[in-house]
């Protein structure tokens, strides 16, 4: 019996020895051999578990979508000359007859700023935001690939807060867009761009709520709300759905701090389309326009005027000699319908008009003293706002 155990003490002597040689001499040997079970340890001094290699992703995983979009999302870098004003001392001749004229050389500051943009198309055009290459001197993109090139402005349009800048390079990724109109609230939807230039980033969250206006950012608003992180930097970056589709371009936030609190609004492609194809066909976007001011119909406004509508837009003066009033409208009518669509309030209305071609006629339908009348207005072209020119 004592032989048997003395036996049994070396083998396991002898076998402890030979386990011992091969993990310090051979571990992807050991390694190999409990991998063949279904686990794998690392080659560490310290013993670790690790995930076989074939192992897939988790059904949550938004992985596809991500790599489908990010070749497309690139950062945008402008830079603007600033020249200080002169100081009247300079102009002294008792400096100019120690300095001459080098006071007055002085070097224009340069302030540099960023963002993001989307390749729109393989032909290199890129959609941002206008106050993202508004007033620039010099426009750079850089792709995640690394390539780098300098892009010219093709179009702005400051009232929908969009631009399109094209750039000169073969093989770029193009984004696939998506289709905005069928989004709904709850959908999950992630944001790609460059937060406070640290590189590119993605975030995710859902679609908080659609069709945001009143939110005095841009002219014509019809926001899609989300509580995806949206930061400085992310400004002309992609709103993407789970497929990998562009559903919108990334324009503001709501914040107290600068940072991001779960309120970012972006431009949905529907508005997008628009926009884009006008630029590329004509360098601007040009809208329809009747000449009127608006006013919001509320209800306290209603009872006291015993106007039968709660909502809508009440006209509360008229251009002298534009198409309105050509048309025949006058202050006090209630606009119910632009072409057999509803006007809800004066946001709705412009909306309605601006997609009007100009020199068309459009059948607008008003309230007045209690009964409806249809007038056939020439639609005007809206002219470019001063900040445009």
């Amino acid at each position: 019996m004592r032989r048997l155990w003395l036996l049994f003490a070396q083998t396991v002597t002898v076998g402890l020895a030979l386990w011992f040689i091969v993990t310090t001499l051979k571990p992807d040997w050991a390694n190999s051999a409990i991998a063949n079970r279904g686990i794998r340890v690392a080659s560490s001094t310290v013993a670790m578990q690790e995930a076989p290699a074939t192992s897939v992703p988790s059904q949550g995983s938004y992985r596809d979508a991500a790599k489908r979009a990010m070749p497309a999302v690139v950062n945008i870098y402008t830079a603007k000359e600033i020249r200080q004003p002169n100081n009247p001392l300079l102009n002294d001749p008792f400096f100019k007859k120690f300095f001459g004229d080098q006071l007055n050389r002085q070097q224009p500051e340069r302030q540099s700023s960023l963002g993001s943009g989307v390749i729109v198309s393989p032909q290199g055009y890129i959609l941002t935001n206008n106050h993202v290459v508004e007033a620039a001197d010099e426009i750079d993109v850089v792709l995640p690939d690394g390539r780098k090139a300098a892009a010219k402005v093709v179009g702005t349009d400051p009232e929908t807060d969009l631009a399109v800048i094209k750039i000169e390079l073969d093989n770029l990724p193009a984004v696939t867009l998506g289709h905005s109109d069928k989004a709904s609230v709850g959908d999950v939807v992630l944001a790609i761009g460059n937060p406070f230039g640290v590189g590119q980033t993605v975030t995710m969250g859902i679609i908080s709520a659609l069709g945001r206006n009143h939110l005095d950012i841009n002219t014509f608003e019809n926001f899609i709300q989300t509580d995806a992180a949206i930061n400085p930097g992310n400004s002309g970056g992609a709103l993407i759905d789970v497929n990998g589709n562009l559903l919108g371009i990334n324009t503001a936030i709501y914040s107290r701090t600068g940072g991001s609190l779960g309120i970012g609004f972006a431009i949905p492609v529907t508005t997008i389309k628009t926009v884009m194809d006008s630029i590329i066909s004509t360098g601007q976007v040009t809208r329809g326009w009747i000449g009127v001011e608006p006013q919001d119909i509320t209800p306290e406004l209603a009872d006291s005027f015993g106007i039968p509508q709660k909502s809508g837009a009440i006209i509360a003066g008229v251009i002298r000699g534009g198409p309105a009033d050509k048309a025949g409208i006058k202050p006090g009518d209630i606009l119910v319908s632009i072409e057999g669509q509803e006007v809800a309030d004066t946001t709705a209305m412009l909306n309605l008009i601006a997609q009007l071609q100009p020199n068309q006629k459009a059948k607008i339908t008003v309230m007045r003293n209690g009964h409806e009348t249809a007038l056939s207005v020439l639609i005007g072209k809206r002219q470019r706002s001063r900040r445009e020119e």
